[in-house]
């Protein structure tokens, strides 16, 4: 078993000053927690990995293909392999975990 608290994972995410953290990685999928602060972009790419999305805190709106949609604490968004995406108009710091499968490479 590994287990882990939320706030010992967003102190280690700060202490490396990386937006993520991945704290799990598995043969079939990987975990981490990302950070997106008030006004900020988000860089991400499209990802080969299938991937959840679930908004620990904060509010944003995140674009997924052509759709978008609002988020905040307990949304869960899935996003498939390949498909462009972005959070944006992120009113409040965003802590979001984050689940790939397969594990992010």
């Amino acid at each position: 078993m590994k287990a882990f608290r939320l706030d010992e994972l967003e102190a280690e995410r700060a202490a490396n000053d990386g937006a993520y953290l991945q704290f799990v990685k598995e043969r079939n999928m990987s975990v981490g927690l990302y950070a997106l602060d008030a006004g900020a972009l988000d860089p991400q790419q499209p990802h080969k990995e299938d991937e959840v999305y679930f908004i620990v805190s904060g509010r944003a709106s995140i674009t997924v293909g052509m759709e978008t949609t609002q988020v905040g604490r307990g949304s869960v968004v899935y996003v498939p392999a390949g498909v462009a995406h972005k959070f944006h108009h992120i009113t409040e710091d965003l802590r979001i975990m984050v689940v790939f499968s397969p594990p992010e490479s």
